[in-house]
């Protein structure tokens, strides 16, 4: 499942791609954007998106 959310850093929209057969995931990626580490965390039930949060990392 593909997501857009603005990236907590430099506020551009960015997407990224779930897998949503596992229900919680917490991991972090670089912003594609501004490269900037972003911590994910998205939870879902069935097939459906339920919660998601993003935080920003500090370097």
């Amino acid at each position: 499942m593909e997501h857009f959310f603005q990236c907590p850093h430099c506020w551009e929209e960015i997407s990224m791609l779930f897998d949503t057969s596992i229900r919680q995931q917490t991991y972090i990626e670089d912003c594609e954007v501004c490269c900037n580490p972003i911590e994910v965390t998205p939870i879902f039930e069935g097939n459906e998106l339920i919660e998601f949060n993003t935080q920003s990392i500090e370097q």
